[in-house]
């Protein structure tokens, strides 16, 4: 019955579903897919990732698109959405909108600004404070963020470190994208990157919130791969690869 009950969940895989859509493992339940989910029946810890949710024995579908499964238990739903909801622990590219005392305003493209401290930057004390301006891109994540307070955001991770995060952005380009192209921007050896590397090569920053800050060797070939990024967000690979192609031989 285990066998049967998996099987029905990744039958689904690369399928279209809509929020409503339920997967249950109760036993009367014969219109929902069966899976796994108690600790008696279930062969292995199921992980669910952006668009279910686990509520008591079923597994809920609460954004559209097309269920995903990465071995061997991560499942989540793949989706075009740009309105981005603010989670604990992403990398974000925020915009400085105003400063209030010792907390700068971020813009994260979420539904409320994030608040982020002077402190929370690499080397900050009360005497040694960074120099941050309104208007400014910061690179940072999420350290608080929850539907029942204000998103908080910081440049340094756990042991104090910068790691390439903080201020940035001097001569590129910042634009948005849907949440389902930064996921396959980051993704391990992302095709779409490699192909644009190897027509354009730039500098890319890529974040979960939607936003990417690309740099390139002048201003036309920053907006030319800006562009061909937007362009390439509904497109196969083969279609991507022919057109990357064809602007590179100037067919474009």
């Amino acid at each position: 019955m285990k066998e049967d009950m998996w099987k029905s969940l990744t039958e689904k895989v690369g399928q279209v579903l809509v929020p409503g859509d339920q997967f249950s493992c109760g036993p009367d339940d014969t219109d929902a897919a069966v899976i796994p989910l108690t600790e008696v029946s279930r062969p292995q810890k199921v992980l669910c990732g952006p668009g279910l949710r686990r509520c008591g024995d079923r597994l809920l579908v609460c954004k559209s698109g097309v269920l995903r499964h990465k071995q061997p238990n991560v499942f989540w739903m793949d989706s075009q959405q740009k309105r981005y909801v603010p989670v604990k622990g992403d990398s974000v590219i925020g915009v400085v909108t105003a400063r209030s005392g010792d907390v700068f305003k971020v813009d994260c493209g979420g539904s409320e600004q994030a608040s982020l401290s002077y402190l929370a930057f690499e080397g900050a004390t009360k005497r040694n404070r960074p120099n941050v301006q309104v208007g400014d891109l910061v690179f940072g994540h999420l350290v608080v963020a929850n539907k029942d307070m204000e998103p908080e955001l910081a440049c340094i991770d756990g042991s104090g470190r910068a790691n390439g995060m903080g201020v940035f952005g001097e001569g590129g380009l910042v634009f948005s994208v849907s949440l389902g192209l930064v996921r396959r921007l980051l993704a391990p050896h992302s095709g779409l990157l490699q192909d644009l590397q190897l027509q354009f090569p730039c500098e890319l920053v890529v974040a979960l919130n939607g936003r990417v800050w690309v740099k390139a060797s002048s201003v036309q070939q920053t907006l030319l791969v800006a562009n061909l990024l937007q362009s390439c967000d509904t497109m196969s690979g083969q279609q991507r690869r022919q057109l990357l192609r064809r602007v590179a031989q100037g067919a474009l």
